[in-house]
């Protein structure tokens, strides 16, 4: 069964790691945020695509959630004896396919093939795709101006005031080769739990992405990243309200309510599923807590189970 899969951040990275042990990898095409990319130490880093990169390969540090594991930083700590900035995390072994992307794309080649060749070095099956070859850039409003996602998110730890979230330059790009192909052409769209605004809405902000999950009569299916009122991790819920969005299990639905069929959420948000499903989007409550390969496992046979 061939799957389109839309994820960013950690949480669908988690997903994803179950699907691709229960599903057949080459039948999976991740799609992922690119609106987090950041160009640090001259090297263009592309966190979401790597992190899915590592999971799938089988070498994620799975304590973090993210980089390689066993990774060191020595590098990093003699960047800032050099007095560059290295509050970005990035591994040594990690450096490794910084310094390669940089180098296909400075010679020409577009995010997407430099991202084949990546995936094929690692062994990777499925179809990692980025959401265009056009730079989108996550920017974040706070009180002294908007910075990038990742100097919110990291350098700053999301404690900064957030009043809006913009996607900039999205009016400009075009879905990556193949992104479309496989909305239109999937048994099925997986949106993972990952957060709506700077996960998965950069990825809708691309022209024509929101317009073709609308139009596919295959069913369209969301896990949700809030349980019990609180998200899984990250602070989704105040970037969620800083754009007018309810911070709810009911404000995901909601945002995704005029291309998403089914929400899958927690049996805790229950009492959210007459008030969802009055805005046209069935529910199907499941324990959606991966704390564990086999729940990562679970949740993907469930999700296989309800296509």
């Amino acid at each position: 069964m061939t799957l389109a899969i839309l994820t960013g951040g950690t949480g669908g990275a988690k997903l994803v790691e179950g699907l691709s042990h229960e599903a057949a990898p080459e039948e999976l095409a991740i799609i992922c945020n690119t609106g987090d990319d950041v160009v640090l130490h001259g090297l263009h880093i592309s966190p979401d695509l790597d992190t899915i990169a590592y999971t799938l390969a089988g070498i994620v540090d799975k304590e973090k959630g993210w980089g390689v594991a066993g990774d060191t930083f020595s590098a990093l700590e003699l960047l800032g004896k050099y007095g560059e900035e290295n509050w970005f995390k990035l591994g040594d072994r990690d450096l490794a396919r910084h310094i390669a992307r940089t180098r296909m794309l400075r010679e020409g080649a577009t995010l997407a093939e430099a991202t084949a060749r990546l995936s094929a070095a690692l062994g990777i099956s499925s179809q990692l795709l980025p959401m265009s070859n056009d730079r989108v850039e996550t920017r974040v409003k706070t009180p002294e101006g908007e910075i990038s996602f990742q100097e919110y998110f990291v350098k700053r730890r999301w404690a900064v005031d957030v009043s809006g979230v913009v996607y900039k330059d999205a009016e400009k790009s075009r879905p990556a080769p193949g992104v479309m192909d496989w909305i239109h052409g999937a048994a099925a769209v997986i949106v993972c739990p990952s957060n709506p605004v700077t996960s998965i809405g950069p990825i809708l902000s691309v022209p024509g992405i929101r317009k073709a999950l609308k139009g596919t009569r295959k069913p369209v299916i969301a896990v949700s990243p809030i349980i019990a009122g609180a998200p899984v991790a990250g602070p989704t819920d105040k970037l969620m309200a800083a754009v007018g969005v309810e911070p709810s299990v009911f404000g995901v639905a909601k945002n995704y309510a005029d291309f998403l069929d089914i929400l899958v959420l927690a049996p805790e948000d229950r009492n959210w599923r007459t008030r969802i499903e009055a805005v046209g989007v069935q529910t199907v409550e499941q324990p959606i807590r991966m704390n564990d390969l086999e729940d990562k496992r679970r949740l993907a046979r469930e999700l296989l189970a309800l296509l």
